[in-house]
């Protein structure tokens, strides 16, 4: 209680001067709905503007006063002391100079940034929108014990039925050379030489494809531990061409039921003879159009070398 009454302000003054704005406020009222109701009924016109008169000077009257009351208040009421502690606030005050602070370029930044994410979270949501599931009306009856999901057979299949699939596809494209390891659990990596021309790093979940990287022949595959790095680009622009071809093919062509169908499609697209000759895979008009990018990308580079 001492601290603040040591602040200099009159709390019984500043009291009385909340009550007084109160009755302000309501003489202010008084007024407005004078002039809204105008003239009442009487006997004669003179008698109503008379009337009508005095009520509204007598409102005046009461305005004028309560806003005398409340300046004779507010001189009572005092100023904060400046010794008073102010805390973190009083740093408000010590602005710097806005030459040498980088707000504005920060803020701009983040500004740029935030229209960015909006921009692609919109065109997103139009993507999922357009394949958004269709689930049938009556099953919004169904009760709230349901029965459990069954697990997708496909993501839990065998390692050794998975070591036959890869084992199968390598004898079947004699120009290539796959080398098969799992240094993260049962998940398995696959480092892929296809001739003096390109590595080809493939990670995959059970027999699905997850991310794929296409390097040069001569380019470091393995980080310093030893272990495939699956995080950096290729150091040049046509390898990083084909990356992205070969990523929009794999979004694009997925089949759940038969995914071995998709690993050796996916073999079958960075061969040589396929960067090539860009034949065609029935069934796959999208992956055919993913081949002939890839094509394009590799005709110099694989003429150049052979």
């Amino acid at each position: 209680m001492a601290d603040v009454l040591n602040v200099g302000v009159n709390l019984d003054a500043f009291s009385q001067a909340i009550h007084s704005i109160q009755a302000l406020r309501s003489s202010v009222t008084r007024v407005f709905d004078c002039l809204k109701d105008g003239m009442k009924n009487k006997e004669s016109q003179e008698s109503r503007e008379r009337a009508f008169v005095s009520e509204f000077q007598d409102n005046l009257h009461s305005v004028n006063r309560d806003l005398n009351e409340l300046e004779r208040l507010s001189n009572l009421v005092g100023k904060p002391s400046e010794n008073h502690p102010l805390h973190n606030s009083g740093l408000l005050s010590l602005d710097p100079v806005h030459d040498k602070t980088p707000l504005y370029s920060q803020l701009l930044q983040a500004y740029k940034w935030s229209n960015k994410l909006q921009f692609h979270a919109g065109l997103a949501s139009g993507l999922l929108n357009q394949q958004s599931l269709k689930r049938s009306a009556n099953q919004m009856g169904v009760s709230a014990k349901r029965r459990p999901k069954a697990q997708p057979t496909t993501l839990v299949l065998p390692i050794q039925y998975i070591d036959d699939v890869i084992s199968r596809i390598d004898r079947m494209f004699p120009e290539m050379t796959i080398h098969l390891s799992r240094p993260n659990g049962t998940s398995a990596m696959l480092l892929v030489t296809l001739g003096k021309v390109l590595k080809v790093i493939v990670v995959m979940r059970s027999l699905f494809i997850d991310r794929t990287i296409v390097k040069g022949y001569n380019e470091n595959v393995y980080t310093d531990d030893g272990k495939l790095d699956i995080w950096s680009k290729s150091n040049y622009q046509v390898f990083q061409k084909v990356t992205d071809h070969a990523t929009t093919a794999l979004l694009h062509y997925q089949l759940p039921q038969m995914p071995d169908v998709v690993v050796r499609s996916f073999m079958f697209q960075i061969s040589a003879d396929t960067l090539r000759e860009e034949p065609d895979i029935p069934g796959s008009s999208v992956n055919a159009m993913q081949r002939k990018g890839l094509a394009d990308c590799l005709n110099v580079q694989l003429s150049s070398i052979t």
